[in-house]
């Protein structure tokens, strides 16, 4: 029997909609990827607390552990207090360096779980950090502490760097310290302004830049190149943020063909939330096999697990055209989920966390659930269900019926 609801549209109307309701292919067990690929993941808040929202943090961390658990379980890496977990925007570094040591932890129980942490500067008082030697030590302070617990790092762009520097120098000095000082090799983060507007103009610094002049890619990406190359040995790869498949095209043709943690070159990791299907599975082109396709560290995994681990295996099994089939059909959902203002896109991956029955409740860190609108979120649902990714259907309806009645839709 089919499942229909009342659904508000972008017009301040509501139309019905009957739900397709099939759930997602299912992956096979113990497929070994071709690719590597972590699911930047969020965490769920505990709604019980007794705490002001805006202004505390308080995690469910048994639920929040849980859902690392089953993207393991999914042949899925976890990309660890990142801002998927709403690093900068809620999670403090406090709960970040907990929610990384319970990571760790879990995943001794979990053969071939792979998880790299968040490592950035977010503990520093902005309007304290005055110089680049302010960042190096906040850097450093989160380093050892990640690296104390034995996690391997994602260096993620700095705030405080961003505000600070005036040359691209700047931030060769700043990551030439870092990478030199690494346990093992790590992933650097270029996360775009769409993504958090306070990191614009990273990589090139404040001097000479004129108001209003458009960033410029081409001089931050040869900055990130000669740090990359200096240090080829210290990186993993690099996650590139930016919403553009051309420039991480153009930028994963040049990276290093040796170095990286197994000599075989440094990797690109896609975070391009918009482009993923045909970033990962590659053109084929330039002079090394690192060139011609891109790894993945993607929140929009988060919310689309299950296709995303059945779409690698696919293409692990040399099958492209059924890994297009699969996850071809998740992309229209991921660009509504990260559509402008991009940073609030955590709301719709908790959104669907809901509705999967990962958690029982659709409350955030921070109150972020607020973020989105409801014809945000009934838009996303339809997307959802026409992607195949309702795992269960009859559930889901019920918890949007939920929602839908707490906003007067009866």
């Amino acid at each position: 029997m089919s499942t229909t609801l009342t659904l508000p549209t972008a017009d301040g109307g509501l139309a019905p909609y009957t739900l397709r309701g099939t759930p997602p292919v299912a992956p096979p067990a113990g497929t070994v990827f071709d690719r590597i690929a972590y699911s930047a993941a969020h965490v769920v808040a505990d709604p019980r607390a007794a705490i002001d929202p805006w202004l505390q943090c308080s995690v469910d961390w048994d639920t929040t552990i849980a859902y690392r658990r089953y993207l393991w379980s999914l042949g899925l890496g976890v990309a660890e207090a990142m801002d998927t977990a709403q690093r900068g925007m809620g999670l403090d570094w406090p709960t970040s360096l907990e929610l990384i040591r319970r990571s760790l932890d879990a995943a001794q129980d979990m053969p071939g779980a792979l998880v790299a942490s968040g490592c950035g500067t977010d503990h520093l008082v902005l309007d304290e950090v005055k110089t680049v030697d302010d960042v190096i030590r906040g850097y450093e302070e989160q380093m050892e502490a990640i690296e104390k617990l034995g996690g391997k790092l994602i260096v993620m762009a700095s705030r405080a760097l961003a505000r600070v520097a005036k040359t691209p120098a700047d931030y060769e000095r700043v990551y030439d310290r870092i990478l030199s000082q690494a346990k093992q090799p790590v992933v650097l983060h270029w996360l775009g302004d769409m993504f958090d507007p306070a990191l614009a103009g990273y990589w090139n610094g404040s001097e000479g830049v004129v108001a209003g002049a458009p960033y410029d890619v081409a001089r931050a990406m040869d900055t990130t190149l000669g740090i990359i190359a200096a240090h080829a040995d210290k990186v993993d790869g690099i996650k590139i943020s930016l919403l553009n498949k051309d420039y991480e095209i153009a930028m994963r043709r040049r990276l290093p063909a040796t170095g990286g943690p197994d000599g075989q070159g440094v990797r690109m990791y896609t975070g391009d939330d918009f482009n993923y299907a045909e970033l990962i599975a590659g053109d084929g082109a330039g002079s090394a096999p690192t060139h011609g396709k891109s790894d993945a560290l993607l929140g929009i995994f988060d919310a689309i697990a299950p296709a995303a681990s059945a779409a690698l295996a696919a293409l692990a099994a040399g099958d492209t055209e059924r890994f297009h089939a699969i996850l071809g059909p998740t992309v229209p959902l991921s660009r509504h989920i990260f559509q402008a203002p991009t940073r609030f896109y955590k709301t719709g991956v908790v959104f669907m966390a809901w509705l999967n029955g990962h958690q029982s409740h659709f409350t955030m860190v921070g109150g972020q659930q607020s973020t989105r609108s409801l014809p945000h979120l009934a838009e996303l649902f339809r997307l959802a269900d026409a992607a195949d990714l309702l795992q269960q259907p009859e559930l889901a309806a019920r918890r949007m019926r939920s929602l839908l009645a707490v906003h007067g839709i009866e």
